[in-house]
């Protein structure tokens, strides 16, 4: 019996190990990429003079650019400028000013082992409420100022009709008669002098004949 038991522990052994691993190793792998911490941070009220969006994590890769996207309460993008990583784990990056509403920030960090992850989160800008104020990791980078958004095409010009199109054949003419009328009455009077003209033929022939028969 007792060699029975000294079997079944070792066996019993790399299981449990195994299942440590499983449940406190996994959460580990992916606690690097985590946001650590954010300016403006989740949740919070920040004033519409925020310029500068901060955001914590762990080691960063090194060359590899994050990317951060702002949408505003009215749901159109919110210009952002390049993002820039300071520290190897604060992503820095200049915005516009926001409007008044809630703000959802969405980012893409890529960890030093090749995680990347995409998240996002809102924050609420209210005016007469004081800045966020700028990270000291922030401070003296050379942030690139956010593009400015792109103009809205505008409407195309519907083209002029009447006399505006300088002429057209439906514009009124001398007296008010317009070209269709014109043309109707010069039709009719067409008409009525070739059925004169066939008329007087007719008769012509009819005359000749009864000469020729006398």
């Amino acid at each position: 019996m007792r060699g029975l038991r000294v079997l079944r522990a070792p066996a019993a052994l790399p299981a449990c190990l195994f299942a440590l691993l499983l449940l406190g190793g996994t959460p580990a792998a992916h606690a690097h990429s985590a946001l650590k911490d954010a300016t403006p941070a989740p949740g919070a009220t920040v004033g519409s003079g925020t310029g500068v969006v901060a955001l914590t994590f762990g080691a960063l890769r090194p060359g590899a650019t994050p990317e951060l996207a702002l949408t505003g309460p009215d749901g159109t993008e919110v210009p952002v400028g390049r993002p820039v990583v300071a520290d190897d784990s604060v992503v820095c990056a200049a915005v516009t000013p926001l409007r008044a509403g809630v703000t959802t920030l969405t980012y893409t960090v890529t960890a030093a082992d090749g995680d990347e992850q995409t998240s996002a989160y809102q924050f609420e800008v209210a005016d007469g409420t004081e800045p966020a104020a700028e990270p000291s990791a922030c401070r003296g980078l050379d942030l690139a100022a956010p593009a400015a958004p792109e103009p809205q095409p505008e409407p195309e010009a519907q083209p002029a009709t009447g006399s505006a199109a300088g002429g057209d054949d439906t514009s009124p003419g001398p007296g008010g008669t317009t070209a269709p009328v014109v043309l109707a009455g010069a039709a009719v009077v067409a008409a009525v002098a070739g059925a004169l003209a066939v008329r007087m033929l007719r008769r012509r022939r009819h005359t000749e004949r009864r000469e020729d028969t006398v």
